[in-house]
């Protein structure tokens, strides 16, 4: 499974304002509705209730929020590197600068397993998170990302 398969080059931004980590959550919810016509509001819901359950916040500056969404048609994946980091409640209490946010069908429980293990294993090497904070454009993330 490659991540290139759920992240569009369009689902990249690079240094988004601070902001809490609800209203973070909120803005990707916001997010991911323009992509899939699903409504924000049980996009937020729906990743409120499992950032509820534990921080996705795995350390290193890092979070990887996700959610299984009802009538979700495919996955989707977008990546956000912020500008300053915030707290959120990582295991690490390390604030956070790079959220990857993965979306996955209500049915396709499997499939997300698959799909966050594929995150975690590019974001688990220091290198990668180093050019992930050094690069300066959208385009230079999804190379980075994608390109293995």
């Amino acid at each position: 499974m490659q991540l290139s398969d759920h992240l569009a080059l369009e689902n990249i931004a690079v240094d988004l304002p601070p902001v809490s980590k609800h209203k973070l959550l909120r803005q990707l919810a916001d997010m991911s509705a323009q992509q899939t016509g699903i409504e924000a509001g049980l996009i937020a819901k729906a990743l409120l209730a499992r950032e509820n359950l534990g921080s996705t916040g795995i350390g290193r500056g890092i979070a990887i929020p996700h959610a299984l969404i009802e009538g979700l048609p495919k996955s989707l994946a977008i990546v956000v590197r912020l500008a300053r980091p915030i707290d959120f409640e990582a295991v690490d209490d390390v604030p956070v600068d790079i959220v990857v946010l993965l979306l996955s069908p209500a049915s396709g429980h499997g499939q997300n397993l698959n799909i966050l293990s594929c995150i975690a294993r590019q974001l688990r090497h220091d290198h990668t998170v180093a050019a992930l904070r050094a690069a300066r454009s959208a385009d230079e993330i999804f190379v980075l990302l994608t390109s293995s």
